[in-house]
């Protein structure tokens, strides 16, 4: 898992279309931006946190977003660069790997 997901970018899928990059790099520390969806109608545009692999889980705990609260998620793998996601708490979506 660290390794599929270390130093790359990850597209989260939104319901309006968009996507939502969020960069895990190879340190622990992932960042993000919502200015291209415009989050910064609801939430802080942008953050940073970090992130660790749990056994089988990705886990990732933002400075602002979601109050600090670490969430870990499942992760399948469709085809090269596409993923599902199951967060713990049954959110569910799809995403783009990029290098």
């Amino acid at each position: 898992m660290k390794q599929e997901i270390s130093g790359k970018e990850v597209f989260l899928a939104t319901p309006f279309g968009g996507e939502f990059p969020l960069n895990y790099h190879a340190n622990g520390v992932v960042d993000g931006s919502g200015k291209a969806v415009g989050l910064g109608k609801f939430m802080q545009p942008n953050d940073s946190g970090s992130w660790w692999v749990d056994g089988e889980n990705l886990c990732q705990k933002w400075k602002s977003w979601y109050n600090g609260k670490p969430f870990c998620f499942t992760i399948e793998k469709l085809a090269p660069g596409k993923i599902a996601w199951t967060r713990d708490d049954g959110l569910k979506g799809t995403a783009r790997v990029s290098d």
